[in-house]
């Protein structure tokens, strides 16, 4: 199984390649059932993050006047999966936000993706060419780093602010305009119309993974493997170069010198080249998160300034007892992940780059630095 098509398929190509959704099997009440059935059967759990088993918010959600929200906005920037779904392959994303706006009896759906994303008018032409029971409504949401949190999109589409909000309710409870909300990664609806068109069992056993991979390979990009592929596969698929280490999960990921690991539910890993500073690179993903905070709750305020402020410190060759400390001050206290996202990546590069954190605070300069002056 196959998910990208090799170039982007129309309504029409994408039915001959995948197939027409077989509505029948799926009709009423005991259709509904069947259908999350098939995704439980399936094992599908969750594309953006997170891995949450999707036949159980999908069971949440399902109410009077609920709601769908495909989350497309990719706020992560070493991800680029997202944008080759709905480049490549909207048809799939786009049945899947029908199956699952038909599995919690949606009468409404909402296609996030960021203002002026390059995938739109890949979007656009999907939707005119389909004639959906579900009408779907694409909001741009602005292009910021926590704006794609699935509260943030709530907060966005009920009050036009993209800032995360804190948790309960969730918006399967309570999400946009007060209503249960299903919010799920446009990887996660694919995969979901994989799941009818395939059928669950066949799915779990051809099922793939999108991943993004950056950084020191030949063929920088979307690869997809296997599901539970090792990290050196996901790497090789890139035409892997040799590494220093590798950033799993992206910009709110860890750190690994270890690439013998499965790899599942990641949507991006950067490799970073031999020659390369793990600590500096790290200090600048820190900056960027410190800057991209929501700025309305005390870790993202305060913590997140200060641990950037201490890794790039400690790259210049200062102290670092200091982040020993504030690192778990900022762990599940926030609005939302974002502030456990940059303490999980800052506790990961002082484990992997231990040698060179001394390095640097004997002289400030770490033994790759040194090795390129």
């Amino acid at each position: 199984m196959s998910i990208l098509p090799p170039h982007r398929l129309d309504l029409a190509g994408h039915r001959r390649r995948n197939g027409v959704v077989p509505w029948v099997a799926y009709h009423g009440d005991d259709g509904r059932d069947r259908l999350i059935e098939a995704v439980a059967a399936a094992d599908l759990r969750g594309r953006g993050g997170a891995g949450f088993p999707t036949a159980v918010k999908l069971r949440a959600a399902r109410a009077r006047r609920s709601i769908v929200v495909a989350n497309g906005c990719e706020g992560d920037p070493l991800s680029r999966k997202d944008a080759a779904l709905l480049t490549l392959a909207p048809h799939l994303v786009l049945d899947g936000l029908q199956l699952a706006a038909h599995a919690i009896g949606a009468g409404e759906a909402v296609l996030c993706v960021h203002a002026g994303s390059p995938v739109l008018p890949s979007v656009a032409a999907a939707l005119a060419e389909r004639d959906d029971l579900v009408p779907v409504r694409v909001a741009e949401i602005p292009r910021r780093y926590v704006a794609s949190e699935e509260t943030a999109l709530v907060h966005y589409l009920s009050a036009g602010d993209a800032r995360p909000l804190g948790k309960p309710p969730r918006p399967a409870e309570r999400g946009v305009r007060g209503r249960p909300t299903l919010v799920d990664n446009v990887d996660t609806l694919a995969q979901l119309a994989m799941v009818i068109l395939l059928g669950p069992h066949h799915y779990r056993a051809a099922r793939t993974d999108l991943v993004t991979v950056t950084g020191a390979v030949r063929q920088p990009g979307v690869v997809e493997v296997p599901a539970g592929s090792s990290l050196t596969a996901v790497l090789a698929a890139a035409g892997g170069e040799p590494v220093e280490a590798v950033l799993v999960g992206g910009y709110g990921g860890t750190w690994t010198a270890d690439p013998r690991g499965a790899v599942s539910g990641v949507s991006a890993v950067y490799a970073l080249p031999p020659r390369a500073c793990g600590l500096a690179y790290t200090a600048e993903v820190l900056a960027f998160l410190a800057a991209e905070s929501a700025r309305q709750c005390g870790p993202c305020m305060f913590g997140l300034p200060a641990i950037a402020a201490d890794f790039a410190e400690l790259v210049r060759g200062g102290a670092a007892d200091r982040l020993a400390r504030r690192i778990p001050l900022l762990t599940g206290r926030g609005a939302c992940a974002h502030p456990d996202g940059a303490a999980r990546l800052a506790a990961s590069a002082l484990r992997v780059f231990a040698a060179d954190v001394e390095a640097h605070l004997a002289g400030g300069r770490c033994r790759i630095l040194e090795g390129v002056a």
